[in-house]
């Protein structure tokens, strides 16, 4: 596997200095700086390039390439958005960027209610508690028709742990919940987030599939023609938030998208934390099922601590196997002859980096530690294998 770590750019505080240092030899980065929707030059992507390539690393992965609000709505300048996504494409591959992870989850990337649950040993993590949840959508937030997406039950557990909380916890919560865009500072604020959810009142599940393939139908054309590939990130959590619509949380969400659009171009971000998220979803077989379609990885590991609450865990220790995930990507990269480019995705909060300002989950020492990890883990079973 190519060994990558994500860089949110010249204003993340994570430097390029250290994920050298590291032992990456490839950066996973965006031109965040650019509104989304709008074309990425050939001047800004190169300007980019020369950043990374002046510290012996290489602009490997781009994460993401947006897409805009207006396209997984199909509403308003959408097939103006996608002609510039097209644009994005080529110029990006006439500088040589041949894989583009993007996702399409509405209105917010991913979710998690607490981003400092606190481990044994004093690093945090982040956690999703869908009581937490519930009182944040229900109690805080006040999203219209929201008490119709629970059940009786559900609510009276979401205002139990809702008594619980001071007012700065609840003010805590609703931050969390509504953390800005990856590579952002920004918070969503209150009026932002239910001025947008309005736009999707009438989209559901089957309309936004809809929606992406025909996106992807316009776009996979484009990257056929540059060699390049495109990898879909599983939405995080896998299930719906906010009562928004979400079709790329399981095997059977994978199997519709790529059927529609058979071209290998048209692929997967392989995200093991995301996948694992939902207990149901055999993270070995959609390997098995979808190998030819992955090209990227984020591997991270989930605990699952109850029905309701799931948080990430040590990269090799928790409810994936990652032993026997790893075994099965180098099996398919002997197969394929293709070394896949592999990120370790979000790390614990050390305490040696909890006065430094990161975007949760990109603090620098906890990735190091499963980069570090995971590096061993591909070592050991190489070896073993033979391969």
């Amino acid at each position: 596997m190519q060994q990558t770590m994500r860089w949110f750019g010249p204003n993340d505080n994570v430097k390029l200095i250290d994920i050298r240092q590291a032992g990456a030899t490839g950066i996973v980065t965006a031109l965040h700086q650019i509104p989304v929707g709008d074309v990425w030059t050939i001047e800004a992507i190169k300007e980019r390039q020369e950043i990374i390539r002046n510290y012996g690393l290489e602009w490997s992965v781009v994460e993401s390439l947006p897409v805009h609000e207006e396209i997984k709505r199909a509403s308003g300048n959408y097939l103006q958005y996608i002609e510039n996504y097209k644009i994005c494409l080529q110029n990006l591959a006439e500088c040589g960027i041949k894989i583009i992870t993007y996702n399409f989850m509405p209105i917010l990337d991913w979710v998690r209610t607490n981003h400092d649950f606190i481990n044994e040993d004093g690093s945090k993590a982040l956690l999703y508690n869908q009581d937490a949840f519930t009182f944040f959508d229900v109690f805080l937030l006040k999203r219209p028709n929201s008490e119709n997406d629970y059940s009786d039950d559900e609510k009276e557990k979401a205002i139990q742990f809702g008594n619980q909380l001071s007012e700065d916890e609840k003010a805590l919560l609703f931050k969390n919940v509504l953390l800005g865009l990856p590579g952002s500072k920004i918070n969503f604020t209150e009026e932002q987030i239910l001025s947008l959810l309005g736009n999707y009142t009438e989209i559901d599940n089957q309309k936004l599939r809809e929606n992406l393939i025909y996106f992807l139908s316009e776009i996979t054309p484009i990257a056929e023609q540059n060699e390049q590939k495109l990898a879909i990130h599983p939405d995080d959590p896998p299930f719906s938030v906010l009562g928004l619509p979400r079709i790329v949380s399981t095997e059977a969400d994978l199997k519709a998208i790529f059927s529609a659009v058979p071209s290998i171009a048209n692929g997967l971000c392989y995200c093991t934390g995301s996948l694992s998220a939902d207990p149901k979803n055999n993270l070995e077989k959609i390997i098995d099922d979808f190998g030819d379609r992955i090209h990227f990885l984020h591997l991270r590991n989930t605990i699952r601590e109850s029905e309701t609450i799931f948080r990430e865990s040590e990269h090799l220790n928790g409810d994936v196997n990652i032993e026997v995930i790893v075994e099965k990507i180098l099996f398919l990269m002997n197969k394929t002859k293709i070394s896949l480019p592999m990120r370790p995705d979000h790390g614990f909060l050390h305490r040696v980096d909890e006065t430094k300002e990161t975007y949760p989950g990109y603090s620098l020492t906890g990735r190091l530690k499963g980069l570090g990890e995971l590096r061993g883990l591909e070592m050991g079973i190489g070896y073993k294998l033979n391969l």
